[in-house]
């Protein structure tokens, strides 16, 4: 099959070689876990860390006499995956075997989809930036299939010095083959398109989306080409297991490449893995190609058929997908791109900011989920759903503010009281005197204190008008950071006799 390149070579996005300019290619093939409690073909648990061997069946450990069933419920989640992937929905597909030398699959085979997938081409955006003008740039990235096949076991090589244990705990667990087109042209869309697929799996509930426990991993290939030019020969890097590592990967598989290439070399189709202790790449094997699989329809298996009412069904009971929510939150509470871009990331944390923002101004609760919410989180290496502030607490924090009881000053040092300590904000305010002072009488004496104390001052801040700002910051520091700002800030003027 002939592939089109759609895309014209971008200037920001080439790589200076000492021979002049060049352009990676990049596609990538994702192995997502399907979230269900069986594995593909057989009942058997998918629970991850269970001792070795525990969650293995006699169809996983291939006794004679055998066969798989598929299930339901994985057949359910690929379709799923496939429409919040806008892709085309397959009613018939075909389950192959492919044959190459698995040591932790006992079968000797994977049960896999080669010429007919579950699911055929989609697409998905991904907003590259944002850039020095705060900027974001859209680009679509084509998917070529979305396919069914079971995973193989773990082989364990640092538990024995003369042996290789095997964990079959993984065996036949069903993963979601995602490959996309060759559309990729940078580490950083192919870091943002597997930061947005595994935001789609997890908001649909298909995948967690956990790379640190191998639930889900890319295999990337990485060529490089004079822009314009036909494909270069690509290397397939196995494995990774992070988005970070993604990046890395491909900036230096790109630029061993065009080292290469340059001195008049050329490259060898091959399988590489990354080491991230070193930051490199490293040769694995030669590459496979199809042929070398030996593929043939599984006889064991009879072609997977469902009709479009069940495709239909499926459709009408998904969830609100990130780019949805994205648009809704921009039109509807006029949030900016980058913010919303932010809160949609992961669902848990979109969920948390509506139930903050509900009946609130919509920016000064985005405001403070992303600014002091998630930084704190950050800081903390916490998850969203480990935030010591529970969205009513946040949301009691930004109503104080909007009634005038506490200045945004205050307001940190309540989250900080609810984020260490807990409780109700308004019974904190009240409790520890940490209301607001707008009384204008309060407000004047003290203003009239520090401008009688600073007489020099006086005369600099009528010179020039913007040192007002000194007044206004002296006064609030008197008060405890109590007096209203606004307040503050008019009195200031007027004293002065800077009022337009």
């Amino acid at each position: 099959m002939s592939i089109i390149d759609t895309r014209t070579p971008d200037p920001k996005r080439l790589i200076s070689g000492a021979t002049g300019d060049w352009e990676v290619v990049i596609g990538m093939e994702v192995h997502a876990q399907v979230t269900s409690q069986s594995k593909l073909f057989s009942g058997a648990s998918t629970s991850f860390g269970a001792e070795p061997n525990n969650n293995v069946s006699l169809i996983d450990a291939a006794m004679p006499g055998m066969l798989p069933v598929i299930n339901a419920e994985c057949v359910r989640q690929a379709v799923r995956t496939g429409l919040g992937l806008n892709a085309q929905i397959n009613l018939r597909s075909v389950f192959d075997r492919k044959n190459y030398f698995y040591p932790d699959l006992p079968q000797g085979y994977q049960i896999s989809q080669f010429k007919a997938p579950i699911v055929g081409e989609g697409k998905i955006t991904v907003s590259i930036g944002p850039d020095s003008r705060g900027q974001f740039e859209d680009v679509e990235i084509g998917i070529e299939r979305l396919h069914l096949e079971q995973d193989a076991g773990k082989s364990i090589h640092d538990q024995h010095p003369t042996m290789s244990f095997v964990d079959l705990n993984r065996a036949g667990v069903a993963l979601m083959e995602i490959v996309s087109k060759p559309d990729l042209r940078s580490s950083d869309e192919a870091r943002a398109y597997l930061t947005k697929l595994r935001t789609i799996v997890r908001y649909l509930g298909t995948c967690d989306g956990n790379m640190d426990e191998g639930s889900m991993r890319a295999d990337v290939n990485v060529s490089v080409r004079r822009p314009g030019e036909t494909f270069g020969t690509r290397c397939e890097i196995k494995n990774v297991n992070s988005i970070r590592f993604v990046g890395q990967a491909i900036e230096y598989e790109a630029r061993r490449q065009i080292a290469i290439l340059e001195d008049g070399g050329t490259i060898d189709q091959e399988t590489r893995l990354f080491d991230a202790a070193k930051g490199e790449t490293r040769s694995m094997r030669s590459k496979e190609e199809a042929h070398d699989y030996r593929y043939f329809p599984d006889p064991d298996l009879l072609p997977l058929e469902f009709d479009q009412a069940f495709v239909d069904a499926l459709a009408a009971d998904l969830p609100e997908l990130p780019d949805d929510k994205k648009n809704r939150l921009i039109k509807d509470m006029g949030l900016s791109a980058y913010d919303a871009s932010i809160l949609v990331t992961e669902k848990a944390i979109a969920d948390y900011f509506e139930a903050v923002a509900k009946g609130r101004d919509g920016k000064m609760a985005a405001n403070w989920v992303i600014n002091d919410l998630l930084g704190a989180l950050n800081k903390a290496s916490l998850a969203i759903e480990q935030a010591p502030v529970a969205p009513e607490q946040l949301g009691g924090i930004i109503d104080l503010i909007s009634e005038g009881s506490i200045s945004g000053k205050i307001a940190k040092d309540v989250f900080e009281i609810v984020w260490n300590e807990g409780g109700v904000p308004a019974d904190i305010v009240e409790s520890r005197g940490m209301k607001q002072v707008t009384d204008i009488g309060a407000i004047e004496k003290a203003v009239d204190g520090i401008i009688a104390a600073n007489p020099d001052k006086v005369e600099q801040a009528r010179a020039k008008p913007t040192l007002a700002g000194w007044f206004v910051g002296q006064v609030i520091r008197a008060t405890g950071g109590k007096a209203n700002p606004q307040a503050v800030n008019e009195l200031v003027k007027a004293k002065l006799g800077l009022e337009e």
